[in-house]
């Protein structure tokens, strides 16, 4: 049974833990050094100050995290954000990543937020053991969209690779655009999903 509930600073250790193989491993993160675990705790922190971060949690143990953050700084960008998502690397396959992203998605409207974005890291001519392009597929599964690809933009592993964005739209953009309410003022910041 997998419970998908609002991340702790607490949890730190244990997320970086599912975010080291990929820092060591892959070419999904352009980070070369896994950050401390202090690191990400203020990481975590300073996301839960206006965004969700969530985790996935089966028989007691953490299996994925997904969360937003600011898309750009400036004021218009307020209904926009940037996605992450990790699923442990053995717990892969299992439907964890879609479970966090749909509840991830679910939150940032009640938020207000319209625009979600992706920024992905795809090969530059074909898969290695470094990168495939099962997270581009994913995402297309989940309803985003390409809108640009930026060329040989990553070095990591002594080889190039290409970033690409993509963005789904979860709600209209109209004429009255309602204020982007922030993670803490939600209220409901427990279990969403069992």
């Amino acid at each position: 049974m997998m419970n998908i509930r609002t991340a702790a600073v607490s949890d730190a250790a244990e997320l970086l833990d599912i975010y080291a193989y990929y820092v060591e491993n892959t070419a999904i993160t352009f980070e070369y050094e896994v950050p401390s675990t202090d690191e990400f705790r203020r990481r975590i922190e300073h996301t839960l100050e206006r965004y969700p971060y969530l985790a996935a949690v089966e028989n007691g143990r953490i299996t994925g995290y997904a969360y937003a953050g600011t898309f750009k700084p400036r004021a218009a960008y307020a209904w926009c954000v940037e996605t992450s998502l990790y699923v442990a690397k053995d717990a892969r396959g299992r439907g964890i990543g879609s479970a966090l992203l749909n509840e991830l998605e679910g939150i940032l409207k009640r938020q207000n937020i319209l625009n979600v974005n992706a920024c992905i890291t795809v090969p530059r001519e074909r898969e290695d053991e470094y990168l495939t392009s099962a997270s581009e597929r994913f995402h297309e599964k989940k309803g985003y969209t390409k809108v640009g690809t930026f060329h040989d933009c990553g070095y990591k592993f002594g080889r190039w690779y290409n970033m690409i964005w993509m963005e789904k739209m979860l709600g209209d953009h109209g004429s009255f655009v309602p204020a982007v309410i922030p993670f803490p003022d939600l209220g409901n910041t427990g279990v969403w999903r069992n």
